[in-house]
């Protein structure tokens, strides 16, 4: 099964601190765009689980991933999706995968009641530096955007120092930083502060 345990590290960022970050950091001078699709049901039964659901879009290749929690962080279960696929999710008739399929089934959510909620669309920079993947992201959603800081590791203890070390080294203030499919409903009036 095609899935992996996520351990990162976010935070919200300024425009000036996103800009220090740019350049003072060996990111790429061009980022990559890619675009998440979030789907839930209309009693939000994933959120209930804790788990999220979308269908990346990046480089000309889909991903479905299906995010839960896990001790260590989050389970992300993954299927490729062909773009006639895509454009099944996109209309309300989901293809179910296997590998999503089965991780939903446990669930009990049913796939036919997923609907499409929306689009963020994320101009991402990636750099492997200091042990772990630097990640730079602006996104834009719902006439809203924001930036962002991630960081992901191997394990949760040099992640953590990492992210610590960067915060204070580029003087960031850390921020309460919600997910962006949280960011992403809480544009769009389902979720509150």
């Amino acid at each position: 099964m095609s899935q992996e345990i996520e351990i990162e590290f976010k935070n919200l960022l300024n425009q000036h601190e996103y800009n220090k970050l740019l350049t003072e950091l060996p990111f790429p001078c061009e980022g990559i765009v890619q675009t998440n699709h979030y789907f839930e049901t209309k009693d939000f039964s994933l959120k209930q689980h804790g788990a999220a659901l979308r269908i990346r879009e990046k480089s000309g290749k889909y991903t479905l991933t299906l995010k839960e929690p896990h001790p260590e962080g989050l389970l992300e279960t993954h299927d490729t999706l062909t773009e006639r696929e895509v454009e099944l999710w996109l209309n309300g008739t989901p293809l179910m995968k296997e590998n999503v399929g089965n991780q939903l089934r446990s669930l009990g959510i049913v796939p036919t009641e997923l609907k499409l909620f929306g689009s963020l669309t994320t101009e991402r920079r990636e750099v492997k530096d200091r042990g772990v993947l630097l990640v730079l992201d602006y996104s834009t959603y719902n006439s809203e955007s924001d930036y962002e800081l991630e960081i992901e590791a191997s394990d949760r203890l040099s992640g953590e120092a990492a992210f610590r070390q960067i915060l204070k080294e580029f003087d960031v203030k850390e921020k309460h930083t919600p997910n962006k499919i949280e960011r992403f409903y809480k544009s769009i009036g389902l979720l509150k502060d």
